[in-house]
């Protein structure tokens, strides 16, 4: 007991010591008193600059490169003369034309550029792959420089002084916000920005089944019970228990909850390609809309985009996650159904989320053009938003007749739950 106390106190000691030391380093070191309030500036709004010119660049070989320099000039190039060790590995190719490292020179002092005599193609001596697509500025014609990278997307833009964009957005600052431009840069966008986005969403698959398929050998129950399970399911909206209840108390079959979502799930499996392939001739007036779910006890986006005329759904996507690819594929769902594509004739009313005009931007970029209607928030406060508000609520109300039934659910417990239910919707 006595070793007990003595171990205790020894901690005790060495706690409080750790204190004293802690709290004479934020005395130091910290002002607590200091009166200034920290810089609180506000979010920046999502701006979506037109696309820009992307070059493609050809592959060389340099062997015939010095097959044409020697017929039209009668010289050779001839491997870098070096005046000292070369800092060049020889492993080192030209990402462009393939030139070993003898026609390769230091372009920038050991900083790993490389200059290729042979093509004059400068790269990164830790780059393999030559990028054959490079991006220009539409305004000034200059390759944008990468910015930052992130998990989905570059981000680049134009470090040109003299470019038009620029010029533009700094004639359009007051003489105050000039004064602040120069002591807060960050606080101002003066730079043409173009986001290069790392998935393909144009070659992403969009009519994927679900997983964990189900046979339609009944060993057990008929299809008869299983139109029963999906008339109480789905028409009248009741859950996979007060199913398994109703079917067990009214018509006599002895059948687990468990088995009753094993149905659903079939019969999704089995409706979800009559459903996307439908003919469904849409007219050229769009609305979409995002709402949330639960799955896993979390919060689920899911996208909807309907004919505003026939009420049809015309695409829908489920994701963990608000950004751009869900958003992409539904988009892609629906003008998958007009064939051929209307370009610059389909109008898609939206709210305000910034992932649509992304969308907007890419699907012009590829050749599928269309006009974006934003209604803003809950009341009219523009033009735009008191003519097109009616066609926001066509999509507001599909959302509250969907949340209607999924509420029974409680959320979903995987995934490919919430996919099963959506495509028996």
């Amino acid at each position: 007991m006595v070793s007990i106390i003595r171990y205790l106190l020894v901690l005790n000691q060495s706690l409080l010591a750790q204190i004293q030391y802690l709290l004479k380093f934020i005395a130091s070191n910290i002002n607590l008193y200091k009166d200034e309030e920290l810089p609180n500036y506000p979010y920046k709004k999502l701006v979506v600059d037109k696309p820009p010119i992307i070059k493609e660049v050809k592959l060389l070989n340099y062997k015939e490169l010095l097959k044409e320099h020697l017929m039209s000039t009668g010289k050779e190039i001839k491997p870098v003369a070096l005046r000292k060790d070369s800092s060049i590995p020889k492993d080192a190719v030209c990402s462009r034309c393939g030139a070993p490292h003898q026609y390769l020179y230091d372009n920038n002092g050991g900083r790993d550029q490389l200059l290729c005599k042979v093509c004059k193609n400068t790269f990164d001596k830790n780059t393999k792959q030559f990028k054959v697509s490079r991006i220009h500025c539409p305004y000034c014609g200059r390759q944008v420089d990468l910015k930052h990278s992130r998990s989905t997307f570059n981000v680049h833009d134009c470090r040109n002084k003299q470019c038009s964009f620029r010029h533009n957005a700094y004639a359009k600052l007051t003489a105050s916000e000039k004064e602040d431009c120069e002591l807060h840069p960050e606080k101002y966008r003066l730079r043409y920005t173009y986001r290069e986005f790392k998935t393909d969403f144009f070659k992403m698959d969009i009519y994927s089944l679900p997983k964990n398929a189900h046979t339609l050998q009944f060993r057990k129950f008929s299809p008869h019970v299983m139109g029963l399970c999906l008339t109480y399911l789905v028409n009248c909206n009741l859950s996979t228990r007060v199913t398994a209840r109703v079917l067990r108390e009214v018509h006599g079959v002895s059948i687990s909850h468990a088995h009753v979502a094993n149905m659903a799930k079939t019969a999704a499996i089995i409706v979800k390609p009559f459903v996307d392939n439908l003919g469904y001739k849409p007219t050229d007036s769009l609305v979409a809309d995002e709402t949330y779910i639960k799955t896993k006890g979390k919060l689920h986006y899911i996208w909807f985009v309907l004919d505003a005329v026939k009420k049809s759904i015309l695409g829908y996507k489920i994701s963990s996650k608000g950004d751009l690819e869900p958003c992409m594929l539904a988009l892609r769902m629906a003008f998958d159904k007009f064939k051929p594509f209307i370009q610059d004739k389909i109008q898609l009313v939206a709210d305000g989320y910034p992932v649509y005009n992304l969308a907007h931007l890419l699907f012009s970029m590829n050749q599928m053009p269309f006009k974006l209607i934003k209604v803003i928030g809950l009341t009219n406060d523009d033009p735009v938003s008191t003519e097109h508000r009616f066609l926001k609520q066509i999509v507001e109300r599909f959302n509250r007749t969907y949340k209607a039934s999924y509420r029974i659910t409680l959320g979903f417990k995987s995934d490919e739950g919430s996919d099963f239910i959506c495509s028996l919707l």
